[in-house]
Parts: structure tokens; sequence; C-alpha cells
């Protein structure tokens, strides 16, 4: 089953949908879930932000500095984690998320796409699985990497070369995704890796979240 299912959302501004070998499409399976009557523990209840509009945003001219480390903390209803950016496998991607971040692209946004023992997804502030900034960026992964708990990658459609980019990103949240070296590895969690597995059970067969886990905000250290 891990090989054979897709990941929502490139991110690109299209319409096409992210491909990631290992669950159904979050954008193609109606949001029929039954959301959790009790608050899960470690979470609070919040409203669920309304859609965004998504496109218009511009595209990074120059990479990050080289030499200094990167995070970004996401601060959610669920807690807090925190992704070091790998600016060797991916710094066209690192720079844009680093920029969307600070522009606040990813503020009151959802994780759209929530698979147990596999991976939580986000960066779509329309929540469907196909938005994205309206550009993208390419980082070709090695033909080593791995896609283990805790590392950080962005999603892409299956039609994109190796290593496409937009604003989605997944997470993760099994021993080993066993995913083939198609996607631009961001970087990996630093700390909040509890976190990650708390939001990464609150998805149903379909993969759709049971709970809303909503983005606060996204900051950059």
């Amino acid at each position: 089953m891990l090989l054979a299912a897709v990941v929502a959302g490139c991110g690109g501004g299209g319409t096409k949908t992210s491909e990631i070998p290992g669950g159904g499409s979050a954008a193609s399976t109606p949001a029929t879930s039954t959301q959790a009557t009790a608050t899960p523990a470690g979470c609070t209840k919040v409203a669920k932000p309304a859609p965004k509009k998504t496109g218009g945003q511009k595209k990074p001219k120059a990479p990050l500095a080289s030499g200094k480390t990167y995070k970004l903390t996401v601060d959610t209803n669920c807690g807090s984690f925190t992704m070091q950016l790998d600016l060797k496998t991916a710094p066209n991607a690192s720079a844009s998320m680093v920029s969307l971040a600070k522009s606040g692209f990813f503020d009151q946004t959802i994780f759209h796409r929530i698979v147990p023992g596999f991976v939580i997804q986000g960066g779509d502030p329309t929540g469907t699985g196909q938005g994205g900034p309206g550009y993208k960026t390419v980082d070709k992964p090695p033909k080593s990497a791995k896609y283990t708990l805790g590392v950080v990658a962005m999603a892409k459609t299956g039609s994109e070369k190796p290593g496409t980019a937009g604003s989605q990103f997944f997470v993760v949240t099994g021993g080993n995704a066993s995913l083939p070296a198609d996607y631009a590895v961001l970087g990996k969690i630093v700390s909040g890796l509890d976190v990650v597995k708390r939001i990464g059970q609150l998805g149903d067969q379909s993969e759709q979240p049971t709970f809303d886990v909503v983005i606060k905000d996204v900051k950059v250290g």
C-alpha cells in the first residue's frame, strides 16, 4: 500500500495533485471523515481557518547565506515542532520556504492530509492539496536520499521531474516511508518529534484529518 498511492499537493499554484507513493489523493478524496468528538490529548480545539487564495508570491532570487543554520518552527494547536533546513540537498526549496514563512504564507493553514504511520502534509493555504505560491523550485535529491522518521521533504506531481517543489511539505512519521528519491529533501525534525507523531495519528483510512490541526504560524530561526 505504501508504494502505490499518492500524496496530494504540488504547491505550484496549478490544479494538479502532487504525488508521493504511499496513500490516496487528499485532493481527490471526498472529505467524508468523521471529526473526533473529543479533543485529542496534547491538542486544543480551534476554529478551522477559511481557505485562502494562493499564487502571486515572489520567488526568491538569492540563496540563503551559506554557513548559517536555518530552522523553521511550526506552531500548531497540537504543539510545536522545529525542522532544520538542509541547504546542501535543497538550497532552492529552503530559500523559498524561509521567504514564504516570513511573509506569513503558512499562517492559519491546516495539515490537509494525515496518513497514520506514513506522513503528515501541509503547506497549502487552500486546504485542498492543490494550492501553492505560484512558482516552483527544483532541487534534485541525491540517489541515496532516504525518507525516514522525521525527514521533511517537498511534495510534487507525478508528472514533474524529481525535486520539483512549491509550498507543500510532508514530514515522515513512520520508520521508513520507502519512497523513491524523487522528492526534494528539505531537512529534518530537530525538536518536537513527539508532536509530529501526535499529529500523525489524527488521520483516517481515507487520509483525511480526524481533527483540525491548524498551523498558527511558522517562525524562522
